[in-house]
């Protein structure tokens, strides 16, 4: 029985790099994305691991790597790239290019792929995964000292949505994923969930969900989230 094949988007570190590991210690054939391959250390690290340039932001990049991957099929593609935005997540002091930067690399570029890539899902089967967060529930009233982030998770969502809404039939898993509070660079030494626990949670997230279709908010431990 052939492996199965993942390519996850932004693997450089954090959650990203975690998700590769898991997977990659499953068995899955992983192609990983990073800015700069000649600094991902711990990717080149794990044996087997395709590695690809990508700038989630460059679009002429993107189809670069659309072209170079068109004759592989995925049974999962998950979408991690992703920001924090500027240090004071304030509406009133954010300029038009922190605004742009965060609304881009959060939520425009991750659709941009998924619609240059999603065909390449393996059919019935095929899951594609975005990395949300629960702070873009529109119902969570926390994060408030996150509010740029938070506003562009929820952006992201409701793209998303509108993005699932115009797929085909039959409409693979779409998974809009909460990692957990995770420590990561962007979690920060405050948080409460290691990046091994949250990657094992979000893949068995990935394989519960397979084969089910439709649009679904979860967080890694499989708890459904209020839009």
């Amino acid at each position: 029985m052939s492996p199965k094949t993942a390519l996850i988007i932004g693997a450089s570190r954090g959650i990203g790099l975690g998700l590769v590991r898991q997977l990659h210690a499953d068995g899955w054939q992983v192609t990983a994305t990073v800015r700069d391959p000649s600094r991902a250390i711990d990717l080149q690290a794990l044996q087997g691991v395709h590695i690809e340039s990508l700038d989630i932001d460059d679009a002429a990049a993107l189809q670069r790597l659309a072209q170079r991957l068109s004759d592989q099929v995925f049974d999962l593609l998950f979408v991690n790239a992703g920001i924090l935005g500027p240090n004071h997540q304030s509406a009133a002091a954010a300029t038009a290019e922190e605004l742009g930067q965060l609304f881009l690399t959060n939520v425009t570029a991750p659709i941009r792929l998924a619609e240059c890539l999603v065909a390449q899902l393996r059919p019935q089967s095929g899951v594609l995964a975005f990395m949300s967060s629960g702070l873009g529930s529109v119902a969570n009233p926390e994060g408030n000292n996150l509010a740029l982030y938070k506003a562009s998770k929820a952006a992201l969502n409701s793209l998303t949505n509108s993005f699932v809404c115009e797929l085909p039939e039959p409409r693979p898993t779409v998974l809009s994923l909460h990692p957990g509070w995770v420590k990561t660079d962007m979690g920060g030494d405050g948080a409460m969930v290691e990046v091994a626990d949250s990657c094992r949670g979000l893949i068995e997230q990935v394989e519960r969900f397979a084969g089910q279709g439709g649009h679904h908010f979860v967080d890694y431990q499989g708890q459904q989230i209020a839009w």
